[in-house]
């Protein structure tokens, strides 16, 4: 399948990957491409390339592909790419980046204590990684949805990027804060109504959450809002409400768009619980809610899309590609069963594009539903930083 399918300084040219900085700049231009138009070869050929030339050009990656005796002349399908462990992000610097290029980094988000995992960037890379992430926004939580939702007021649960400056999520959201060309509620710009603590934990501004949702804009109709944020940040939102029996009706169209998952958490709920508790405070319908699916270790996101018998499945951007494998043999399981997710995401081209996760997902014909967390896996995600 062909591939087509977060202002900034000028970019640079990497003075020793100048074949890296050329694939990024294929790569955006084809994300940028209508889907009809595709101009590069197949994934499984880039693939490939992308992974020669972090063999090369990532000391770090190489020096785990020889120790598995894996080198790109023994590699003859994007299946056979060796795979970097998310946990191994903690301790070596998978980047071939210089220090000097490395403008940002996010961390892997997780329990107090544990040393968080590492995804270095640069101008090239943070540009590729908004335009991945930007294309993936666009297409599942405002294209076709009938809601204008590029006039929508914005509603962020996190801290704003400024307290948060490791968090890819965040990062994520201010992409798409910005990317909207700042729309907002009238006279004052889209809101974070988070904030972080002396220990790091995040918080949410309840009483300015309520005040907002309570605005009457000018006007003979409202605008729909557009509330993003992590699960727990929404468990601890619904409940909030509850307790002060503040119940409401979002205009039309309006779409709620939640990510992570609820580890060591006091209070856990399925995410069909979540999602129709959300109807019943907010009056969002469970087709407007969707959920996302990112890493800090990636630079591309799957979302969640009506699948066969009226499933829920994730699935990932054309210049990503999933397997789901077995924790034991390393191998793609069947339809039906569980492994782990296992992802090549084209758009990771400074750092390793073969992530071994370990979340456990159910393998589906056409796509994949989260299972949760592998057993002995550390704790992650930026609901553990939710309170």
């Amino acid at each position: 399948m062909p591939v087509g399918c977060r202002g900034k300084p000028a970019l640079k040219k990497h003075r020793m990957n100048h074949p890296l900085s050329s694939f990024a700049g294929r790569l955006r231009a084809e994300i940028a491409r209508p889907p009809a138009a595709p101009s590069l070869p197949p994934f499984p050929e880039l693939a490939l390339e992308l992974f020669a030339l972090q063999f090369q050009h990532n000391a770090a990656y190489r020096r785990i592909c020889e120790a598995r005796g894996v080198t790109p002349s023994g590699v003859f399908h994007w299946t056979q790419i060796p795979a970097v462990p998310a946990a191994a992000f903690k301790e070596l610097e998978l980047t071939s980046l210089a220090p000097e290029e490395r403008t940002a980094v996010f961390h892997s988000s997780g329990t107090t204590g544990q040393t968080p995992g590492r995804h270095f960037h640069g101008a090239e890379s943070l540009a590729l990684y908004e335009a991945s992430l930007w294309s993936g926004f666009e297409s599942n939580v405002t294209e076709d949805s009938g809601a204008g939702l590029g006039a929508s007021r914005l509603l962020i649960l996190s801290p704003p990027p400024a307290q948060v400056p490791h968090s890819s999520l965040v990062h994520m959201f201010e992409t798409v804060r910005r990317k909207r060309g700042g729309a907002s509620l009238p006279a004052r710009p889209p809101e974070y109504f988070g904030n972080t603590t002396a220990a790091g934990v995040w918080t949410l501004d309840f009483e300015a959450i309520v005040e907002a949702l309570s605005e009457k804009p000018d006007g003979a109709s409202s605008p729909p809002w557009l509330l993003l944020g992590t699960a727990f940040s929404f468990v601890h939102l619904v409940d909030h409400l509850a307790e002060k029996n503040r119940q409401f009706v979002l205009p039309a169209g309006s779409r709620v768009m939640e990510t992570g998952g609820y580890k060591n958490r006091s209070r856990t709920m399925p995410k069909s619980q979540l999602h129709a508790l959300l109807t019943d405070w907010l009056g969002v319908p469970p087709e407007n809610i969707l959920c996302e699916y990112g890493m800090s270790e990636l630079s591309s996101q799957a979302y969640d899309t009506p699948g066969a018998h009226s499933a829920r499945l994730f699935h990932f951007p054309p210049w990503a590609r999933v397997q789901i494998v077995s924790p034991e043999t390393g191998r793609e399981v069947g339809v039906g069963e569980t492994g782990l997710v296992r992802v090549v995401d084209l758009a990771n081209v400074f750092s390793v594009a073969a992530v071994q996760t370990e979340d456990l997902a159910l393998r589906h014909p056409d796509g994949f539903s989260l299972m949760g967390r592998a057993p002995l896996a550390e704790p992650r995600g930026c609901s553990l930083l939710t309170i």
